[in-house]
């Protein structure tokens, strides 16, 4: 989905590799043998000290949220929605534009949320979509459609860093 947004991404397997990055991704996938493998390669501590904008999806919401590298002020549950059989696609209610399609694999459901989270995006009024800071989280995984709103969400914020900086 980068990519195609003329992004040049680069795969983040050790700590240094996050050296002159403008954002990252922890993307989707089972958030138990990230947490394992970032500890042994050190890339905890890495993530927490990431300056830049990070979205995290699906697994990498839960990731980064309260009980694991405790950068996104929300609670998860993970796999909440339903085991693997249970994945499912739906439209999503977005603040201030048209519906955005959700997929759903094994989701994570957020069960509470700090005060300075903003809900994005919801599904049936719980919330699937949150910025705290520059963090952007989603119960989802927004790179599996053709719409790229939710990773040009992440390309503004770098560029607003950018701006910031320069």
């Amino acid at each position: 989905m980068l990519r195609r947004l003329g992004v040049d991404a680069v795969e983040v397997r050790k700590p240094e590799q996050l050296d002159g990055l403008d954002g990252l991704v922890v993307p989707g996938g089972e958030s138990t043998t990230f947490m394992r493998l970032m500890r042994l390669y050190g890339l905890d501590e890495a993530v927490r000290a990431f300056p830049g904008p990070v979205l995290g999806t699906c697994a990498g919401m839960i990731v980064l949220d309260r009980s694991h590298l405790g950068l996104v002020d929300i609670d998860v549950d993970r796999n909440a929605y339903g085991r693997q059989v249970a994945s499912f696609e739906a439209d999503l209610t977005l603040a201030g534009g048209k519906p955005l399609h959700g997929v759903f694999i094994r989701a994570p459901r957020v069960t509470d949320v700090g005060p300075d989270v903003e809900v994005i995006a919801d599904l049936d009024g719980e919330p699937v979509l949150l910025r705290d800071g520059r963090f952007l989280v989603a119960s989802f995984h927004p790179e599996l459609t053709e719409d790229t709103r939710v990773h040009e969400l992440l390309l503004d914020r770098i560029r607003e860093d950018a701006g910031v900086r320069a």
